[in-house]
């Protein structure tokens, strides 16, 4: 074997790795979406109490988010990978054997280790690993990896489930965590010279907030998009199977969106504006999905394109422009804290749809406190545009001066050699 083929295989391999690094720790909120109609059968729990488990999970990733950026830096992207798929591996081997709803919550939690592991080991290994020219577009495949999540949970594990058992269908994935742990050395650095920096919490810049605020309110909407979506479509009249396909093509719309739209968005000026239009484009695809009846099944179909082509984009085009964007402050600690900002929408969403369509005995209210949840989405995104137009304007003043007195000194060489 040359060793430009063993080079080309290891590419493969490390692009492979980080988009299992994503999907493994996103895995259990689409499970959870597709399977929870059968959990609740079976562990006897309404269907609102779905939200709580998305909560547990993605709650405690959040608040591991504040310390994972330093905690990578401190140990190395090797021993965080490890950690990241041995937590998956012992979440869903236990999710596979609890017997009630609370032991479910309990395992469920466990992947919020894992979640917030994800986009700091990740960004990381692309900033370490990746030429500048080509960090866009893996941040867009990796982080298509969350959708191919969804694509596995919609079309695979309700058929796993209903030949052998929702059991089996967790157990299914504990082996395939346990490859990528046994494997992560093959694409991770053989020594880790660690930062020293300490555990403490140090404050985001202006420009990081902003992004954190578009972060939350998209990660609200969306997770309880998708944790509700199939049960809204059976309330609809649609099958369990069919219901599964519609977080399936989510999955699928959501890949090509962070494929194709990752790139694009580092080829702008500012992809600020980029975000501002999906996100107006996923209010409207959510006012769409709210319209849905059971002679309108097309509605659902629609809300979960429109979805999975905009709202799922935006985080991998955040991930992006801290890639690339100093200003933003450093890759681990940014993506801790965008981490930090994401999943705790993502926790707060569901339980809040619930709560709320428990509260109006009905769905419209909740879909319509999601949609108020994006428009303020677009507004931070529009701050934002303003504030990196403003950064950009006082960065270009002050090196004026600097240029201005470069072209001075140049011409004064080339006068004093050519006298």
């Amino acid at each position: 074997m040359t060793a430009s083929t063993k080079t080309t295989i290891a590419s493969i391999w490390f692009r492979i790795v980080l988009v299992f690094a994503m999907a493994l720790p996103m895995l259990v909120l689409y499970a959870i979406s597709t399977l929870g109609p059968l959990l609740g059968r079976d562990l006897h729990f309404k269907p609102e109490l779905l939200g709580y488990l998305v909560m547990s999970s993605f709650g405690l990733a959040a608040v591991l988010s504040l310390w994972a950026g330093a905690f990578v830096d401190r140990i190395g992207s090797r021993y965080a990978l490890t950690i990241l798929f041995s937590a998956i591996a012992l979440a869903f081997a236990l999710i596979a054997t609890v017997e009630n709803y609370y032991g479910l919550v309990a395992a469920t939690t466990i992947c919020g280790i894992a979640q917030a592991l994800a986009n700091p080991v990740t960004n990381l290994l692309i900033a370490q690993q990746v030429p500048p020219e080509k960090k866009a577009a893996v941040v867009g495949l990796k982080q298509s990896g969350v959708q191919f999540a969804a694509l596995f949970a919609g079309l695979i594990l309700p058929g796993i489930a209903s030949q052998y058992g929702w059991h089996t269908a967790f157990w299914v994935i504990v082996p395939v965590a346990i490859l990528f742990g046994l494997t992560t050395h093959f694409v991770t650095p053989r020594q880790h010279s660690g930062s020293g920096r300490g555990f403490g919490i140090s404050l985001p810049n202006s420009l990081l907030l902003r992004l954190m605020g578009i972060q939350f309110c998209v990660g609200i909407s969306l997770s309880a998009f998708v944790t509700f979506l199939p049960t809204f479509a059976i309330r609809q009249g649609m099958p369990l199977p069919l219901a599964g396909t519609l977080i399936a093509v989510f999955g699928v719309m959501g890949m090509l969106s962070r494929i194709v739209l990752t790139p694009m968005g580092a080829r702008l000026k500012d992809e600020s504006l980029l975000l501002l239009f999906l996100i107006v484009i996923a209010a409207c695809a959510m006012a769409v999905t709210m319209q849905a009846s059971p002679d309108a099944h097309w509605r659902l179909w629609v809300g979960a394109v429109g979805m999975g082509l905009t709202a799922v984009g935006t985080n991998a085009i955040a991930m992006s422009m801290l890639i690339r964007e100093p200003g933003f402050g450093p890759v681990t600690t940014a993506s801790g804290f965008v981490s930090v900002a994401f999943f705790g929408g993502f926790a707060l969403g569901p339980p809040l749809y619930g709560a709320l369509s428990d509260y109006s005995r009905g769905l419209l209210l909740g879909w319509s406190v999601l949609i108020g949840v994006l428009l303020c989405a677009c507004l931070m995104a529009l701050a934002l545009a303003c504030a990196r137009r403003r950064r950009a304007q006082a960065l270009a003043m002050a090196a004026g001066p600097l240029q201005r007195a470069t072209a001075v000194n140049v011409q004064e060489r080339y006068n004093f050699m050519n006298k």
